[in-house]
Parts: C-alpha cells; structure tokens; sequence
C-alpha cells in the first residue's frame, strides 16, 4: 500500500517517528525483535484518520516485513478525542501528585519540627533523625518489594545490586546533605521563615544550568530570578528585625537550597539506572544514606547525645521517630514521581509554590504577627517563581515549535 502515492493521497501527511506498541523477544534467538509500527497519517481536507501497520522482524542488522501492509479508516474525530482524554488523563495523575507531594511535605515539617524543638520530644540529635528516616525507608521499601512478589503494584520487587548502588552513590551523597540540612535549617528557624530561607531553589537551578550543562538563561529569567534574590533578603531583613533570626539556620537553609536543585537536576540522569522508578531510586538512596550518615554522627558527637537521651526507651518516641520516616519515605517516592511526570523544574517550582503556602499555615497555627514587609517578601519569592515557570514554559514551547518545523524539513519522506 503505497500511502505516499499523491495520485492516491493526494492529502496525505506522514507523521514523525514510530509508536511502538508492543515489543517482544523470541525464545531462542534474542537478536531477533518484533513490534508494530502504526502511523497516524491525517488527512486534512478528510473527515477520517488514516491508520496504516505492517510487523517486521529483526534479524541481524535488517528488517524483513512478515506482514503485508495494511490500513484502516478512523473518524478523525474519535482520534482526536481519544488524545483529548488521554491528555486530560495525565493532568489529572499530576495534579493528584503533585497534591499529595504539596500535603505529604507540609505534614513532614511540621512533624520534624515537633520532633526537634517540642518541650515533649526535644532530641538535640538532627542527623541521628535523618539517619533513623533513612533505615525506615529502607525497611519500608523492602516490605514494598515483598508485596511486588504477591500482587502487581508499583513499588520494585525485592532485589538489591551492589553496582547499581555504587553508580548511585553521588546522588546519595546529594540526598544526604538535601534531608540534613532541610533538617538542621528546621532546627534553628521558625516553620514560617523556614519557606523562605529555602525559596533560593530555582536561583541555584538557573545557575547550575549555566556552570554545568553550559545553557544560558533568558533575560526575562534572570529577572524573575532577581525578584526572588530581593525577596529572599526581605525576608532575612525582617526576621531579624524580629529578634528571632538565626543566621546559622539562614546558612542551612541556602544550602539545603543547593542540593535540592543538585538533587532535582541529577534524578533525571539517574533514573534510567533503576528502570524509571522512583520507588527503587529512594530505596538505593535510602540504602546509601544509611551508610553515609554514621560519620558524620560520630564527628558531631551525637552518639552521645543519642545515648543520655531521657526518653531512648519511650515507646511513644519511638513510634513519632519511625510515623516520620515513613512519611519521608512517602515524600521521596512522591518527589520522584514528580520529577518523573513532569520535570525537574516544575518540581523545584512546586516545591517553592508549597513552601509559601506552608508559610501562611505556620503563622496561622502559631497565632503570630508579621509586618507588612514580612509579607511582602513572601509575595515576591511566590511572584518572582511564577514568572519563572511562566517564562521557560514559554522558551522551552518555543524551542520545540523550531525544532519540529526543522526535523520536517530535513525529513525527505515529507517532500511530497
């Protein structure tokens, strides 16, 4: 069936690339491969949808059809309205995650916060939490992959690869000092400033960027960008003409800033290591975490602290220590998912919009006051983002209009 026939068709489109629906190996000889290859072919002065198919084998380095063309005709509506519910299908998985990242994270805060400065629970131990989050995320991800063996689910099967480990090591590294200092940041700021000593997010991101990938960022960026710089040092300014400004706590939130965005630019490389599954990419951080945490628990003298602690063998304790670190293993499911869905600058966005939300919930919570500028600080951080998201959405839109109108050019099957 010759579709590129203009005596044929003579409306005829070729549509770029090849949907593989299906692929499977043959037993016995595992260099030969079958799929199906079917292209949307629409025809624009047409009311129906071309659909044409043909199965190939694979054997050596050629392909041999073992089927004959053959084409069907489609409503062009109904093509059109299956993508439109497909389409609406995912926004709709994202916002769900994206709903609950924004609900797990908020809720995580609150209860490190709880567990670090509370007159009920004071542990003045923030790595020996991290650390115990990480061995509940490690037990959580096992029971996980136990379940995967009995039924479908999406977490991985129980299996672990020393290699895939090692290759994984310096996104753990990452990880770690993300979750330490967010913590240490948490320990010596307020839940309310906390938001805003960490809206940097996006800065770090642009700059990465650039020192990195080597990719120059628009003007209208960098502005966006300046916005959320001033309203960072508001903040600072305000808070401190409060009394209640830990420049410590400031310095730990910058950082922990840093790995975030190292955090979300290197999940998109190391994805492909543990199949695109963000349960078994905080299993192997998890993992790791556990390992690289305990010298720097012995450098901050915290097995000490740990030791003399009055309530070490509460069982209430405990079961506070163990709820949050299932919850954070939750959250490093979900921020996976999310970079996974999405990208890693709309989770960085997602995370600055949530974080000014969980500013207004902590001055609620804890009945305070805040000035005018205060306030005015956060806006910029939330404005400053905004238009961040909106500008590159826009370039990155941009760029794929130009490269599609050049890959039809240079595409010979399209001369016609």
């Amino acid at each position: 069936l010759d579709i590129r026939n203009p005596a044929v068709y003579p409306h005829t489109r070729l549509a770029q690339g090849v949907n593989l629906a299906s692929t499977r190996q043959y037993p016995g000889s595992p260099r030969v491969l079958y799929f199906r290859a079917v292209r949307y072919d629409v025809l624009p002065r047409a009311t129906y949808t071309l659909v044409v198919s043909v199965s190939m084998d694979k054997i050596g380095d050629k392909w041999w059809k073992t089927t004959p063309w053959s084409a069907r005709k489609l409503p062009a509506t109904a093509y059109k309205s299956r993508k439109r519910e497909k389409e609406r299908e995912k926004s709709l998985k994202i916002a769900v995650v994206v709903s609950l990242y924004w609900t797990v994270s908020i809720s995580l805060v609150f209860l490190n916060k709880y567990l670090l400065s509370s007159e009920d629970i004071k542990l003045e131990a923030p790595l020996f939490i991290t650390w115990y989050q990480c061995v509940v995320g490690v037990v959580v991800a096992l029971i996980a992959g136990l379940v995967a063996m009995k039924a479908p689910t999406r977490a991985p099967e129980f299996s672990f690869s020393l290699k895939t480990a090692v290759r994984m090591m310096p996104l753990s590294f990452i990880f770690v000092g993300m979750i330490s200092f967010n913590n240490l940041s948490l320990k010596y700021l307020g839940v309310a400033f906390y938001t805003v000593g960490r809206s940097l997010t996006t800065v770090f991101n642009v700059t990465l960027t650039y020192f990195i990938l080597k990719q120059k960022t628009s003007l209208q960026a960098l502005l966006c960008c300046a916005v959320i710089i001033c309203g960072f040092l508001l903040g600072v300014n305000q808070e401190g003409s409060s009394g209640h400004l830990s420049y410590g706590g400031v310095f730990y939130g910058v950082t922990a800033s840093l790995c975030v965005a190292l955090f979300a630019v290197y999940s998109k490389h190391m994805l492909p290591l543990v199949d695109h599954n963000p349960w078994k990419l905080n299993y192997y951080n998890c993992v790791n975490g556990t390992l690289l945490f305990v010298p720097f628990i012995l450098l901050f003298g915290e097995v000490g602290t740990v030791a003399s602690y009055p309530m070490l063998r509460s069982s209430y304790f405990w079961s506070m220590m163990t709820f949050t670190g299932a919850i954070g293993t939750v959250l490093g499911y979900l921020s996976g998912l999310q970079i996974k869905l999405t990208s890693s600058l709309t989770h960085n966005i997602s995370g600055t919009a949530k974080a000014c939300c969980q500013t207004v919930l902590a001055v609620v919570i804890n009945h305070q006051v805040k000035t005018p500028l205060w306030w005015l600080s956060n806006v910029l951080v939330l404005g400053g983002s905004a238009g961040y998201t909106m500008v590159r959405h826009a370039e990155m839109k941009v760029a794929l209009d130009a490269k599609s109108m050049n890959d039809k050019e240079s595409d010979p099957e399209n001369e016609t």
